[in-house]
């Protein structure tokens, strides 16, 4: 075979003679990498990766791999080019055992997303310890832990959304919320504190997103911060307790059941979330507030479908009976009781369903339906992504394609994998229909209507166009723009 080849070029003579010979593990591989055209690829580019599986278990190999990229910041010579490099083809390797590990059967998936949000972690920090030491050695900074960079800088990177839940999916982007103190230890000129740290902010994007011959870390997006349109990429601690206490929205309310600190000053991060759990986690929840996370149910899922689910094309994430729904299924009833039953306070949607439960909020039947088909529908996301290393929740069209997925997932072939995926969804849609089934319209027969986020929602796209609007995403912008409370007459009191 090509690896097999690659292998004997690089001298490595003993995973050659492996790959050639016949046995059940050979036969799992070809049939991983016949399924995986990325795992076959890297396999073929670095054939050292899987070489190294003869002498250490992919636990203990994914162990030595964190252990190297938590080091790489410090190296005495490191610069950003370097560091660029190292993480990149550290990624690659752990992204390949990942994979490798998922696909034969050796990790749960529950194992999988854990082992991907640590690595992102990992690579985080690494960039934000570099990126912090070198400001000290300019002398932006006076960090007063050198040996531990992030400790009393006063720069928290919050994990939100998967990332926070360490419950990433193997093609994710991540998701960072940055704040600074201008009052901490290692800051010299607060007034030029939100300059100084939104600058390593961009540069952090840089080291990880920025698409090189070697690759790319992790897509990092910053649009969940408060009023990304017109605020800073580092935003001071005291202007976000501020932003979300007068203005803050309840899709913020429910973003930040998920955030986790996740590099950065760790002790800071906790010590912000800290005071923002009176906003997130409310005593009492008023009938306003009700009604827009019924709001936000909409936005996610704008109409109930009707008849059969059409499993090609279907989105997993998104769609009908999707990963989403069953997020959202513990989420609005997390912000409704948390405020009352701090138990129900938690980031990981799994552990919150068996929590939900024990407080009699859903019952055993919808904790043990909504486990099942929650790992069942990471499995299958998982799969999608892992054909091609590409960020998608979509479901192939092409019969052949389907064929690819079903046959990672173990079933004999497309059709047992319809049969199965289409069950899936329909019960997590039972259940989900049954949280909502007393939710008020907020269409009101006109279509879709909604401003929360930071997006446009197609469907209110298409509403407003059908209500005569000639520019549409403007006036979605305006009314966000009073959301956010942008204009002083729809600012609270």
């Amino acid at each position: 075979s090509e690896i097999a080849d690659a292998a004997g070029e690089e001298g490595l003579s003993r995973l050659a003679a492996f790959l050639a010979g016949e046995g059940p593990l050979q036969h799992l591989l070809a049939a991983v990498f016949d399924l995986s055209p990325f795992l076959r690829d890297v396999a073929r580019r670095r054939p050292a990766i899987l070489d190294t599986l003869f002498d250490q278990t992919i636990e203990a190999r994914l162990d030595a791999i964190g252990e190297a990229i938590g080091g790489a910041a410090r190296a005495e010579d490191a610069s950003e080019s370097s560091l660029m490099m190292a993480l990149r083809q550290w990624k690659t390797e752990a992204h390949f055992l990942v994979a490798l590990a998922d696909l034969s059967g050796e990790a749960e998936t529950s194992a999988t997303v854990r082992r991907l949000s640590d690595l992102a972690d990992g690579c985080a920090c690494a960039a934000v310890d570099f990126l912090l030491l070198d400001a000290n050695r300019q002398g932006k900074l006076k960090l007063p832990h050198p040996a531990e960079p992030a400790r009393d800088s006063g720069w928290i990177l919050l994990g939100m959304g998967k990332l926070g839940a360490h419950e990433l999916n193997f093609s994710s982007d991540i998701d960072l919320v940055v704040f600074f103190d201008p009052e901490a230890p290692a800051v010299v000129d607060p007034l030029d504190a939100t300059e100084l740290f939104s600058r390593l902010t961009r540069r952090l994007v840089r080291i990880l997103q920025d698409r090189t011959e070697h690759g790319y870390v992790f897509r990092t997006d910053l649009r969940l911060r408060p009023d990304p349109g017109s605020t800073p990429l580092a935003i001071p601690v005291e202007a976000a307790l501020r932003y979300y206490e007068a203005r803050g929205q309840n899709w913020e309310r429910a973003a930040m059941i998920k955030a986790r600190p996740v590099a950065g000053d760790l002790a800071a991060g906790a010590a912000f979330l800290k005071e923002l759990q009176p906003y997130v986690w409310r005593k009492y929840m008023d009938y306003a507030a009700i009604a827009d996370v019924h709001s936000i149910k909409r936005q996610i899922h704008a109409h109930k479908g009707h008849g059969e689910i059409a499993v090609k094309g279907h989105n997993v994430k998104l769609g009908r009976g999707g990963i989403r729904e069953i997020e959202f299924f513990v989420q609005t009833q997390q912000l409704i009781a948390g405020g009352r039953f701090p138990e129900l306070r938690g980031r990981e949607t799994v552990p919150m369903l068996a929590a939900l439960a024990a407080r009699g909020w859903i019952t055993t039947d919808a904790r043990d339906a909504l486990t099942r088909q929650y790992w069942f529908l990471r499995r299958v996301e998982h799969a999608v992504q892992m054909v091609a290393d590409e960020q998608t929740h979509i479901l192939p069209e092409e019969d052949e394609e389907l064929k690819r997925i079903a046959l990672m997932l173990g079933f004999a072939g497309e059709a047992e994998f319809t049969q199965a995926f289409r069950a899936s969804l329909q019960q997590v849609e039972r259940h989900y229909a049954a949280l909502f089934e007393t939710a008020p319209e907020l269409s009101a027969g006109v279509g879709n209507l909604v401003f929360t986020g930071d997006v446009d929602d197609p469907d209110t796209l298409q509403t407003l166009h059908g209500l005569g609007f000639q520019r549409p995403s403007d006036i979605c912008r305006v009314i966000r723009g009073w959301h956010f409370g942008r204009y002083r007459v729809t600012q609270s009191a």
